[in-house]
């Protein structure tokens, strides 16, 4: 019997491209490629000159900046120095002059410290590179404490709003909540006024709307429940009708817009006035 041995097929799947060259697509590096030097540099602007590289070797390693030791500092930025030397020519010139003034100060310390003529102490040779240095350092924080405060068109906008203020006093309109309690209470107040004796009585509409006017005329305002004052004060005997005749009355100015009803706020008493005269606003 004849066996045969099956291979599996192999389905090779497409690579992936990991660049293009003129629009085209490549799957594995040319054996020619030639990649300059200069394109695979990468410059760190982490310093902003020698003082902010020899402040940051001396917090680097916790030392006292009032007391450097310069051989130490020295050696570690001369090795800085001629990393950007090689790359940078132009860059490096600021930081020869720094690392000159350092072995200038090394070469001072390594000598015997005469006594001046006038027999005061010699200044150290570190000085005048440890003003400089905390100098910077205070200018230095304080641009970084400039730079978290917050910036106009960065961290916010500015806008002007032009507000035309015009005060005027307006009053509110009467709810006619408010009117109905009013109400209840002089009809409440009216039925402490009740007289036994029963006698028929003409009332007119027309004579205390008159009545009303004629008080109105005497008062600015007039506050609703002094209104009924004069009618609850008299000696009648229905004072409940001659209170609705007179509550009517004054429903009926206010009709025929002879009379305002005014309130200062919601729930306040209720005042009347004549319609026909601007009340007086005080400041």
């Amino acid at each position: 019997m004849d066996t045969s041995v099956l291979e599996p097929e192999t389905s090779l799947a497409p690579k992936e491209a990991f660049a293009r060259l003129y629009g085209e697509p490549l799957f594995s590096l040319p054996h020619d490629l030639y990649i300059p030097p200069q394109a695979l540099e990468v410059i760190l602007h982490s310093f902003e000159g020698p003082l902010d590289l020899l402040l940051y070797l001396i917090r680097k390693q916790n030392l006292d900046v009032l007391d450097i030791p310069m051989a130490q500092v020295t050696e570690q930025y001369l090795s800085y120095v001629e990393q950007i030397r090689q790359t940078n020519l132009e860059l490096a010139g600021e930081y020869l002059l720094m690392a000159a003034l350092l072995i200038e100060i090394k070469s001072r310390m390594l000598l015997p410290v005469k006594k001046a003529d006038t027999g005061e102490e010699v200044e150290d040779p570190r000085a005048e590179l440890v003003r400089r240095l905390l100098a910077y350092e205070q200018m230095k924080r304080a641009a970084l404490a400039l730079e978290d405060l917050p910036r106009v068109e960065r961290d916010f906008e500015l806008s002007a709003v032009q507000v035309d203020l015009h005060i005027e006093e307006v009053f509110p309109d009467v709810c006619a909540d408010d009117l109905r309690e009013a109400w209840l209470g002089i009809l409440q107040r009216a039925k402490l006024h009740q007289s036994h004796t029963i006698t028929r009585e003409q009332l007119s509409v027309r004579d205390h709307m008159s009545q009303i006017l004629r008080r109105l005329s005497n008062h600015e305002f007039l506050e609703f429940n002094q209104l009924f004052d004069d009618v609850l004060g008299q000696a009648i005997t229905d004072a409940a009708a001659v209170v609705v005749v007179h509550f009517l009355a004054m429903l009926e100015l206010a009709k025929e817009s002879l009379v305002a009803l005014t309130q200062a706020e919601p729930y306040a008493p209720i005042y009347l006035r004549l319609a026909y005269t601007q009340p007086t606003v005080t400041a």
